[in-house]
């Protein structure tokens, strides 16, 4: 890395990048890596921390049962989503706030953290209420007044890349929102819009490196979305977590093939255990701890 930080802070490239404009998150101005505490986990340079649950809030039974192996599995903080944003008008858009009441009811149920995505600015009061964890994706990168809404919370939000941002626009979206009031910003990189048709995403694994010199923030993965495949879902984590992320979202689900979004890329939750036995090597390899509770 220290080679890493000498490219990226000599003076030729800084005339690339102009840190005035994320001084908040950025490096420069703000030398200490940040830690972001929610409850008993903190994201940070310290512990690799996992999310895990399904793409999509479907029903009682399934966020139930799903829940209770993630739980099983010492992974703390689950992950489900109440509202849906769909390439496809006709698609399964999800439970909105039905499925938030049953995500929090789950969360208490089985003492998990949780976490799930907002993609409206009028979602944001009755969401961070009942919910731990808000994620902006993708698509509302750049959606301003949902940054600017997520800042006037205190809840920890995690920001996940826009589909062709540049990371200069993507530390400025993450600006929005400390610039609002809200410090507990989390970057999720999760690949972006490519030219090759076997990748869903394109995931660049040098983003993680290079983020890490520019930023103070946290920085996590998703190995989900870039493959649509949750036969390349190990194989990406694992190079995720060697490029230095601070935690990994992933999707699970107990009976993906039924799923009603995403089921190809959602991993069965009878393949936790394996999912994590595998990346507990990289993460030794990187003198790393992937952060469980104990069974």
């Amino acid at each position: 890395m220290d080679s890493l930080d000498k490219l990226f802070n000599s003076n030729k490239n800084n005339s690339i990048m102009n840190h005035n404009n994320f001084k908040l998150s950025s490096l420069k101005h703000n030398p200490n890596k940040k830690e972001i505490k929610i409850k008993n986990v903190t994201f940070g340079p310290n512990k690799i921390q996992l999310i895990m649950g399904p793409c999509a809030i479907e029903n009682y039974k399934q966020l139930n049962q799903t829940a209770k192996d993630v739980k099983k599995n010492g992974v703390r903080i689950f992950r489900a989503c109440a509202y849906k944003p769909r390439t496809h008008p006709y698609s399964f858009q999800g439970l909105e706030e039905e499925g938030i009441k049953l995500l929090a009811e789950i969360g208490e149920k089985y003492d998990l953290i949780t976490e799930t995505e907002v993609t409206d600015p009028r979602q944001v009061k009755i969401v961070s209420e009942k919910i731990d964890i808000l994620r902006i994706g993708a698509r509302n990168m750049q959606n301003f007044e949902l940054l600017k809404e997520v800042g006037k919370i205190n809840n920890p939000v995690i920001l996940k890349n826009g589909l062709s941002a540049t990371l200069e626009e993507y530390l400025c979206a993450a600006e929005y929102i400390l610039a609002n009031g809200n410090p507990n910003v989390i970057l999720c990189e999760r690949g972006v819009r490519g030219f090759e048709p076997l990748e869903r995403f394109t995931f660049d694994a040098l983003s993680i490196p290079i983020l890490k010199t520019l930023t103070n923030l946290p920085i996590i993965a998703d190995p989900s979305h870039p493959t649509g495949n949750k036969e390349l879902i190990l194989p990406l984590a694992r190079t995720q977590i060697a490029s230095g992320a601070d935690g990994l979202i992933v999707e699970v689900h107990n009976n993906p093939s039924q799923a009603l979004t995403d089921a190809k890329q959602q991993l069965d939750t009878k393949e936790i255990p394996n999912f994590i036995t595998e990346i507990k090597k990289v993460a030794q390899a990187m003198n790393r701890k992937i952060n469980l509770s104990k069974k």
